[in-house]
């Protein structure tokens, strides 16, 4: 079984649609036998809470159902559990080498590194914005999902 985490700060907006959009294509694709997919923050603030009410609406408008996640705080035994932790931002993947030490480097990256042809290295967090910011994260979102699912395919298969 390859597990996946994504984190992001809070887990209500960028993490939980990651998770949501990447366990929609890996059903589709019939292989969520393989992988098991979280999502999680590296800050406690929302702990508990659904995610962002305009993200659940964004993403279920493209057959995505985040309604049944909860935010919860990343731990140092999800470094060692998850074979991919995939930080949506540049603050987020310090934040967690800094939790994981030395030896942890191979599993944590930044989501975007799948996406390569984007240009763009850090998913932006839409929290402030409007439900435009929460559509261009769910379109980069589906993108480095599809190129997360090839590489898995192409070195954990």
């Amino acid at each position: 079984m390859i597990k996946v985490i994504f984190v992001c700060m809070g887990n209500i907006c960028r993490s939980p649609t990651a998770h949501g959009a990447f366990a929609k294509l890996v059903k589709e694709q019939e292989m969520d036998h393989l992988i098991q997919i979280s999502s999680a923050g590296t800050h406690d603030y929302h702990v508990g809470e659904p995610p962002d009410k305009r993200a659940q609406a964004v993403a279920l408008r493209r057959g995505v159902n985040l309604s049944s996640l909860r935010a919860r705080h990343v731990t140092r035994k999800d470094l060692d559990t998850f074979d991919y932790v995939l930080a949506m931002d540049n603050h987020n993947l310090t934040h967690l080498k800094a939790m994981g030490g030395p030896g942890y480097e191979q599993k944590l990256r930044l989501f975007l590194d799948f996406a390569p042809h984007l240009h763009v290295r850090e998913v932006p967090d839409p929290y402030y914005g409007g439900e435009k910011g929460f559509e261009q994260v769910l379109d980069m979102i589906e993108v480095a999902s599809e190129g997360l699912l090839s590489e898995i395919r192409k070195t954990q298969m």
